[in-house]
């Protein structure tokens, strides 16, 4: 009897530990619960295509993304690859990203390989390329305190910051670099 108990009490305990082994060897990966999300986004587009009109009902600005999600409570707009087309009566500029956030519908924040590129022709500044831009919509204006490439037909401009007015067709570096001027 004394040997049927030690024999049961020791398969007992082996079925114990077998069947309880995984709970005690599991890692613990941290659970993302819904109190730990900030916010989710109110709305979410796949292959976005937008065109916005201004009081005249010209057009403002186009934009295509890959993905937009829009926190209404939070006051942003999230694109991951935008591509945003400015329009003005002179000039028109296409600029595109890896992301970029729109705040309140007038100040975007582009950031990873940031191009801007003036699709007017014969426009003496071809493209402006930044790691980080920001652009107010309405103003049509553009800064960046990263360092810039403005690259136009037969020009070369590195420098650190940027200010640009697109209505006035004025772009300032605030750290110039350098400036390589190609033959015509």
């Amino acid at each position: 009897m004394n040997a049927a108990r030690i024999i049961l009490s020791v398969l007992f305990i082996s079925c114990m530990v077998w069947l309880w082994y995984p709970y005690f060897t599991q890692v613990n990966l941290p659970q993302q619960t819904e109190a730990d999300i900030i916010a989710k986004p109110d709305y979410t587009a796949i292959e976005l295509k937008q065109t916005a009109y201004d009081e005249n009902g010209k057009i403002s600005h186009k934009v295509t993304a890959a993905r937009m999600e829009l926190y209404q409570e939070l006051g942003f707009t999230f694109f991951d690859k935008p591509i945003f087309t400015l329009y003005n009566n002179k000039q028109t500029w296409r600029i595109n990203a890896n992301e970029a956030t729109l705040y309140e519908g007038r100040q975007l924040i582009l950031e990873g390989n940031v191009v801007a590129s003036n699709l007017t022709d014969n426009a003496m500044i071809d493209k402006i390329n930044a790691d980080n831009i920001q652009v107010d919509i309405k103003l049509l204006t553009m800064q960046s305190e990263q360092p810039v490439i403005v690259t136009g037909p037969n020009l070369k401009i590195t420098g650190k910051g940027l200010e640009a007015d697109l209505k006035t067709e004025v772009i300032k570096l605030i750290n110039h670099t350098r400036t390589i001027y190609y033959d015509q």
